[in-house]
C-alpha cells in the first residue's frame, strides 16, 4: 500500500495550521507516522473548534433534545420536526460572525447560502430566512463610521442572496450594542418544508455506491475559514487584510439550480445520501457520511472540477466554495442522476466512491496524499474539559430597581422610544424579499413570522410560526437566569401568534473557550437553556456554537440566540400584534408586572449602563401562559397579541398602536411604580385585544386557566397613547422620532 508523503516540517506546518503540539501527536499515533500536508490540512479543519466543537461538547450534551414530534436531532445538518398532516419541517440556525466582520456582504451572503444548503440537504425546500443581527454601538464615542459600513454590507448580502434565490426574509433581529464592535453577530435561521416521510440522511449505505460532488467548481476561496476565522480571535489592531481570501464567495443563481435539482433528485428517490459542502468542504462532507456508516471512501482529487488547475491537493480539500454537495448514488441510479442535474444546469460529477474498511483515502495527481480512519476525522476529535471559571458581571449587583425613578416622566419615555434598538428597522429588512414564495401570513414586525405551509389540505392550510431571539446584556449579567429568559421570550413570541411552541435551535455566541471566565459563561448559560427548553416542551433539535469573537481583550457579551418553532393545525387562526380596532379591550395577562430594570434598555439608554441583575422566570408560569395564548386564540377570542420585552409595556403598546395606525388610553397597574410599570422588561407578560363582547368571556378563560388577566385600557380611534394620570403621548410625534432614529443613528443621510 502507497503511504503518503509526510509534510516538510510537519509539526511547524500543524503549529501554522493552528494544531496544538498534543494534537499533532494524537495524530502522529493515529496514523503511525508523520502526516502528510492534505492530512494536516484536513485535521486542522475537522478538528477546529468551529467543526468539532471540542470545546462545548461536555456542555452541550446535557441539552434536552427529545420529543414526540422530533423526527431528527442533532447530528445532521438540521433537526426535523413532525407538524401534522403528513408534513415535516426543518430549521435550524448558523453563524457567520467573522467572515462578516472580515468582508461584510460576502460573509453575510455566503452565510445565507449555507444554513439554505443545510435545510436543502435534509430533504426539504427552503422556504423563510430569519436574520438575528448585532452591530457595534451607534452613540457617542462609538466608532458609527465602521458600524454603518459593516450594516451596510452585512445587510446588502443578506438581501442579496435571499432575494436571488428566491427564500423569503422573514424576520430577525437589529441590536446595537459596544460590545459587539469588533465582533459583530451575523446568525441566520433558515426552515424549509418536506413530506414527513422523505428525510434525507449524510450518510453512506453500501460499498460501491458513487460520490458525485454536484454544482459548482472548486476554487480557492474559503480555504480555511473554519480554522484560521472561524476557530480563532481577532488581534487588538482587528481585521488582517491577509484573512479576507478565506471568506468564501456565493452565487445565489448557482444555489437555486442546486436547490432544484436536488429536489428532483429526492423526489425519483436517486440518492443514497447527501451532505453540504460547507465548512471543510470536501474533508467535512466525505469524513461525516463514511464514519455515520463506519465505511471508507476513496475519492480522485483530480476528478474534482477546479476553478484553479494549480490547486494542490490540501487546498481541494479544504475548499469551503459555496454551492456544492456531495450526493452518494449507487451505480445503476448514476446516469439518471447526471441527466436530472443536467437538465438543472448543475454540473454533476463522479469523484470516488464508498469503500468497505474505514479508510479516507484521497489520491492526486497519480499519488495517494492521504489515507485516515474517517472516524478519526469527523468523531474522533480532541475534547477538552477547559478551565472554568465563575463569572460575576462587576454591575450586577447594583440596586438598580432601587434607583430614584426619573424626574420627567414622559422625557424619558421619548427618550427610551428613541432607541436604535427599538426602532422599526425598516430601513434593514424593506431590502429584504418578505414574501416571495407567496407564504408569508406574518412577516418583519411581528412576534413571530408566520408560514403558510405548502402540501398540506387546501381548505384547512397548516402553518408554523418561527422567531429568534436573544439578549446579551442579561446573559452579561447573569448567564443562566439570562438564557432562561431568552428561551421563554422566543417561545412566549411564537405562543403570541396562536401557535404551540414544539422545538427550537441555538446559535450560542461567546468569546475565547481559552479563557475561564468565558467557559463559565458557557456553562451556566447551557445550563439556563436546558433548564428553560425542558420546562417548555422545546427541546433542542440541533444548532451552533460560535467561539472567539473577541478582538484582543474585548469579548462579546454571552449571547445565545434561540430559534423557536411553533405549530398552527389551522393557519388562518393566526394573531398579530397590530390593534384592530376602536373600543376593543385591552389586558394585561400573564404575570404581574415586577422590578425588572436590571439590563434593560431603560437602563441603557437613560444611563448607559448595563447594570443590576435580570428578571426571574417562572417556567411554570410561562408554560401557562403559552397555553391561554394558544387557547383563546382557537375560539377567536384573542384579536392582537403581543409580548412585553425589551422597552417594557410603553414599547410593546407604542408597537401595537402603531401596527394598527390606533392609539390606546391605559390605566396604570396600582401599586406599581410608574417607571417600573411602563419601563420594567419582567417577562410572562402579554398585552392582549379583544373585542368588548368578549372580554367577560376571555377574562372567564383566564381565570379558569390560572393565569393574571388585569383590565388594562382600551383601543383609541386616534394616534394617541393616553397613561391615565400620568402622562400622554402623541403617537405621531413618536412615528417620526422613531422612524428617524435607525437612519440618524447610523448617519445615513450624512
Amino acid at each position: 500500500m502507497t503511504v503518503p508523503t509526510p509534510a516538510p516540517d510537519p509539526r511547524g506546518l500543524a503549529r501554522e495550521l493552528g494544531l496544538t503540539d498534543a494534537e499533532y501527536e494524537r495524530i502522529v499515533a493515529t496514523l503511525g507516522r508523520e502526516p502528510s500536508t492534505a492530512e494536516l490540512g484536513t485535521y486542522s479543519v475537522m478538528w477546529s473548534e468551529h467543526c468539532s466543537y471540542k470545546s462545548s461538547k461536555v456542555y452541550l450534551r446535557q441539552l434536552p433534545t427529545a420529543g414526540e414530534r422530533v423526527l431528527v436531532g442533532p447530528g445532521e445538518n438540521a433537526g426535523v420536526v413532525d407538524v401534522g398532516g403528513g408534513l415535516a419541517v426543518t430549521f435550524k440556525i448558523e453563524s457567520h460572525n467573522h467572515p462578516s466582520f472580515v468582508e461584510p456582504f460576502q460573509g453575510a451572503a455566503t452565510g445565507v447560502g449555507g444554513i439554505i444548503r443545510d435545510i436543502l440537504t435534509m430533504g426539504a425546500r427552503p422556504i423563510a430566512l430569519l436574520d438575528p443581527l448585532r452591530f457595534g454601538g451607534v452613540g457617542p464615542g462609538d466608532d458609527v463610521e465602521r458600524t454603518r459600513r459593516i450594516v451596510d454590507g452585512v445587510v446588502r448580502g443578506i438581501g442579496h442572496y435571499g432575494n436571488s434565490i428566491g427564500v423569503a426574509t422573514v424576520g430577525g433581529e437589529t441590536v446595537f450594542d459596544p460590545c459587539y464592535a469588533g465582533n459583530p453577530l451575523v446568525n441566520v435561521l433558515c426552515v424549509g418544508v418536506m413530506a414527513a416521510d422523505t428525510i434525507q440522511l449524510a450518510r453512506a449505505e453500501a460499498v460501491g455506491d458513487v460520490a458525485v460532488l454536484i454544482g459548482q467548481r472548486t476554487g480557492r476561496d474559503g480555504i480555511g475559514g473554519a480554522s484560521v476565522l472561524a476557530s480563532a480571535e481577532f488581534g487588538d489592531a482587528g481585521v488582517d487584510d491577509a484573512k479576507r481570501p478565506n471568506v468564501q464567495v456565493g452565487d445565489p443563481f448557482a444555489g437555486k439550480l442546486l436547490i432544484e435539482s436536488c429536489l428532483q433528485l429526492y423526489a425519483e428517490d436517486l440518492l443514497s445520501g447527501i451532505q453540504d459542502m460547507g465548512a471543510a468542504g470536501i474533508a467535512c462532507s466525505t469524513a461525516e457520511m463514511a464514519s455515520k456508516a463506519g465505511m471508507g471512501m476513496r475519492v480522485d482529487l483530480d476528478l474534482v472540477p477546479l476553478r484553479e488547475a494549480s490547486m494542490e491537493a490540501w487546498e481541494i480539500l479544504c475548499s469551503e466554495s459555496q454551492e456544492r454537495m456531495l450526493a452518494l448514488v449507487a451505480p445503476e441510479r448514476l446516469e439518471r442522476v447526471l441527466q436530472v442535474c443536467a437538465r438543472w444546469g448543475a454540473d454533476a460529477t463522479p469523484i470516488g466512491e464508498v469503500t468497505g474498511g474505514d479508510r479516507l483515502v484521497f489520491t492526486h495527481r497519480g499519488e495517494v496524499v492521504h489515507d485516515a480512519p474517517a472516524a478519526s476525522l469527523a468523531d474522533d476529535g480532541p475534547v477538552y474539559e477547559r478551565p472554568v471559571a465563575d463569572w460575576v458581571h462587576p454591575e450586577a449587583d447594583v440596586p438598580v430597581d432601587d434607583w430614584d425613578p426619573p424626574a420627567d416622566l414622559r422625557a424619558a419615555a421619548m427618550t427610551l422610544l428613541g432607541s436604535p434598538n427599538l426602532a422599526p428597522a425598516r430601513c434593514v429588512w424593506e431590502q429584504y424579499d418578505s414574501i416571495v414564495g407567496s407564504g408569508t401570513v406574518l412577516g418583519p414586525g411581528a412576534d413571530a413570522a408566520v408560514l403558510r405551509l405548502p402540501g398540506g389540505d387546501p381548505a384547512f392550510p397548516r402553518g408554523v410560526a418561527i422567531t429568534a431571539d436573544g439578549n446579551g446584556r442579561w446573559c452579561a449579567l447573569d448567564p443562566a437566569a439570562g438564557a432562561r429568559l431568552v428561551v421563554a421570550e422566543a417561545a412566549r413570541n411564537v405562543a403570541c401568534t396562536g401557535a404551540t411552541p414544539v422545538a427550537a435551535t441555538n446559535c450560542l455566541n461567546f468569546g475565547s473557550p481559552e479563557r475561564p471566565e468565558v467557559m463559565g459563561q458557557f456553562r451556566d448559560t447551557v445550563r439556563g437553556l436546558g433548564e428553560a427548553c425542558e420546562a417548555l416542551g422545546t427541546p433542542i433539535t440541533g444548532g451552533n456554537v460560535s467561539f472567539y469573537n473577541a478582538t484582543g481583550d474585548a469579548a462579546i457579551h454571552p449571547t445565545p440566540v434561540v430559534g423557536v418553532l411553533g405549530v398552527l393545525d389551522e393557519v388562518v387562526a393566526r394573531v398579530g400584534n397590530a390593534f384592530q380596532a376602536p373600543g376593543d379591550a385591552l389586558f394585561l395577562v400573564g404575570a404581574p408586572t415586577r422590578p425588572g430594570l436590571g439590563g434593560s434598555e431603560y437602563l441603557w439608554r437613560l444611563y448607559g449602563r448595563v447594570a443590576g441583575r435580570p428578571p426571574a422566570v417562572d417556567l411554570d408560569e410561562e408554560r401557562a401562559l403559552h397555553a391561554l395564548l394558544v387557547a383563546g386564540a382557537d375560539v377567536g377570542w384573542i384579536r392582537s397579541a403581543h409580548d412585553v420585552s425589551t422597552g417594557g409595556l410603553l414599547a410593546t403598546v407604542v408597537e401595537s398602536c402603531r401596527g394598527g395606525g390606533l392609539g390606546a388610553r391605559l390605566l396604570p397597574e396600582p401599586g406599581v411604580a410608574p417607571h417600573q410599570w411602563l419601563f420594567s422588561e419582567s417577562p410572562s407578560r402579554v398585552v392582549v385585544s379583544v373585542r368588548s363582547p368578549d372580554a367577560g368571556q376571555f377574562a372567564d378563560l383566564c381565570a379558569l386557566r390560572r393565569v393574571g388577566a388585569r383590565r388594562l385600557g382600551v383601543v383609541l380611534d386616534e394616534p394617541r397613547l393616553e397613561l391615565q394620570g400620568l402622562i400622554g403621548l402623541d403617537l405621531d410625534e413618536v412615528a417620526a422620532l422613531q422612524d428617524a432614529a435607525l437612519p440618524r443613528a447610523l448617519d445615513l443621510d450624512g
